[in-house]
């Protein structure tokens, strides 16, 4: 029974690093300046 406890840990440490990580790089590789958007909602500007 430990031993399936310890893969259970090492799989939900796994999901966290890669979780984390695909975060960071989405965050880092966002366009810098400003940006429009144009939809039914309307005309929406926001600075990044």
């Amino acid at each position: 029974m430990k031993q399936n406890q310890l893969y259970l840990v090492i799989g939900a440490l796994v999901v966290i690093v890669v979780v984390l990580g695909g975060y960071i790089y989405h965050e880092r590789t966002k366009p810098e300046g400003v940006q429009i958007q144009f939809d039914q909602n309307g005309l929406k500007i926001q600075k990044n």
